[in-house]
């Protein structure tokens, strides 16, 4: 690998900026939903986290269980967003950004965790690594 630190990781940065907007998001007053908040803040510490902690491990299986720990919580970050836009907590616009980003931060886990099975294989364009609602 040829990224000196994983603060320049790109799925590292995605999940991190995906974190710090939802902060910003929930950080008024005004938003009272606690749990929903909380829940989904630290599911999506947990990648960022688990995308630096498996950067450490940049071998084998301990970096692939990291990444699929990353995995699993980008999945439960999904599935909050989902049930913030069903409780109108998203605008539309905001919503759609969200679940792109989402979207493209999986691809690139599930790439990677691919990559360690398969050293040589060619790295895809951003946009073959598309991943659907």
């Amino acid at each position: 690998m040829n990224v000196e630190t994983f603060e320049k990781l790109f799925i590292r940065k995605e999940s991190k900026d995906l974190f710090v907007n939802l902060c910003n998001k929930f950080a008024g007053a005004e938003f009272k939903d606690y749990f929903y908040k909380n829940q989904l803040l630290k599911a999506t510490l947990a990648v960022s986290n688990s995308i630096a902690d498996g950067y450490q491990k940049w071998y084998g299986k301990w970096l692939v269980r990291d990444l699929i720990v990353a995995k699993w919580s980008m999945w439960q970050v999904k599935s909050m967003i989902l049930v913030g836009n069903d409780l109108w907590y998203f605008v539309a616009d905001e919503y759609s950004k969200l679940m792109e980003s989402i979207n493209k931060t999986m691809a690139w886990i599930v790439w990677f965790i691919k990559s360690q099975n398969k050293k040589d294989e060619v790295k895809p364009a951003s946009d073959d690594l598309n991943i659907t609602n």
